[in-house]
């Protein structure tokens, strides 16, 4: 009788346990179709952003296909299943095994993504939506920086080659960036990659880092899908 009681106990907390799973796998769903949303109206970094919002639905189809094998068998007390749901978490041990070695081999690909997309950034801004503008200005802002490398990346930004965006000044103000590009009293001398703002990504020896770029990939995530709610 103790047996019976001790093995309906562990049926509802294996049940619980992947409903809970199954719950999460739904929201990495719908998380997943908010950024894509939200990416699309305000792509800056494309090559390394555009493909992360499919790559969580995925994950989310995934435990939510998994944790159903979880549930299912737990409350039918169906052995197939139950085996099924094993072997599928043995696969993503595996998977997961794979992605750690693949992330480790292409990291390099990671900082050459966002130095292009921030090179196309700088490009496409003056004739950009205001949406747009607004994006990358927030960036400098936050970051206390102006450019990739240096404020000399805006030497396109106006005719005169001296001019860079407003957001590049220390004290933000109209018309602040026009003729001031190496005034180091007025505009910041650092870009984007060797910051030294209060959310830098460069580390301490002032080369990128690429734990920092994740950073940035997923806080822009969440900003963007933030603005997309409001």
């Amino acid at each position: 009788m103790a047996v019976e009681g001790g093995m309906k106990c562990v049926k509802y907390l294996l049940f619980l346990s992947n409903f809970i799973f199954w719950l999460c796998g739904l929201a990495l769903i719908i998380l997943g179709v908010l950024v894509q949303i939200a990416l699309h109206k305000t792509l800056l970094i494309q090559d390394a952003s555009a493909s992360a919002p499919l790559v969580i639905i995925a994950v989310g189809v995934v435990i939510l296909f998994i944790s159903f094998f979880g549930c299912c068998g737990a409350c039918k007390e169906s052995h197939c299943m139950v085996t099924m749901f094993s072997v599928l978490l043995c696969l993503i041990i595996i998977v997961e095994i794979g992605a750690a070695i693949a992330a480790y081999v292409f990291r390099g690909k990671v900082t050459e993504v966002v130095q292009n997309s921030l090179t196309e950034m700088i490009t496409r801004y003056s004739n950009s939506s205001e949406e747009f503008k607004k994006v990358v200005d927030r960036l400098q802002e936050d970051l206390k920086c102006c450019g990739i490398h240096n404020s000399s990346d805006w030497v396109h930004f106006k005719p005169d080659s001296d001019s860079v965006p407003d957001s590049c000044c220390v004290n933000v103000t109209t018309g602040c960036g026009v003729g001031t590009m190496t005034n180091q009293t007025i505009v910041h001398q650092e870009g984007f990659l060797y910051s030294t703002g209060p959310l830098s990504l460069a580390s301490n020896s002032q080369l990128l880092d690429k734990s920092s770029i994740t950073d940035l990939c997923g806080d822009f995530w969440l900003e963007q899908l933030s603005d997309f709610l409001r």
